[in-house]
């Protein structure tokens, strides 16, 4: 067995929302990048990360340099092929590279309670870069996840031609397609035409 990973461990609801609301975000920047795979950048691709980052509640991101958001795109591009392993991959491999990655990160825990929000951790210092922080942040969620579920709630959308991941925080484990609607919709309709042609 590989060494356990070095989290804070929490038990409250809160931070289980959390650790959710950031993987959520995880994978809405993954599926993002993944899209953009064949562009110079995100931003060359129409992928508006400030943006994502914004509507996932990161408060540093309205204010973050043009060349901060670009670092943040640069080691979220670097974690994706890892991300990808995430929904077929062995809990062991995921620890190892977890470790591997939180080894590049000066972590530094703290409670804070800012802009609203209730009492929640804090993994890097206040005066850490803002690529430090939301790699921090995403890096715990996914050890958080990996110690309390493993890599049960990852998935790759079922539906044909989309590579595109999910985080299933349903209690039955029955979520099958990505964000995009559209997935679940042609599925569906695609199943729903064969029953009627072959029934």
């Amino acid at each position: 067995m590989v060494g356990t990973i070095g989290v804070v461990y929490v038990t409250s609801g809160h931070h289980d929302e959390e650790v959710r609301l950031t993987l959520e975000a995880t994978i809405d920047i993954a599926n993002a990048l993944i899209d953009a795979t064949d562009a110079e950048s995100a931003a060359e691709a129409g992928v508006d990360l400030r943006r994502i980052l914004v509507d996932h509640g990161f408060t540093r991101a309205p204010d973050a340099s043009a060349a901060s958001v670009r670092r943040v795109e640069q080691r979220m591009q670097e974690l994706l092929p890892l991300l990808r392993t995430l929904p077929d991959g062995e809990v062991d491999d995921a620890v190892r590279w977890v470790n591997g990655a939180l080894g590049s990160i000066d972590v530094e825990p703290s409670l804070i309670a800012h802009h609203g929000a209730p009492l929640h951790i804090h993994w890097t210092r206040s005066s850490s870069t803002f690529d430090d922080q939301v790699v921090a942040d995403v890096l715990m969620a996914i050890a958080q996840e990996l110690v309390d579920h493993g890599t049960d709630r990852f998935g790759v959308c079922s539906a044909d031609h989309c590579d595109h991941l999910f985080y299933d925080a349903t209690r039955n484990r029955s979520r099958r397609f990505c964000a995009d609607q559209r997935c679940a919709s042609r599925t569906h309709t695609a199943q729903h035409r064969a029953r009627q042609k072959h029934g």
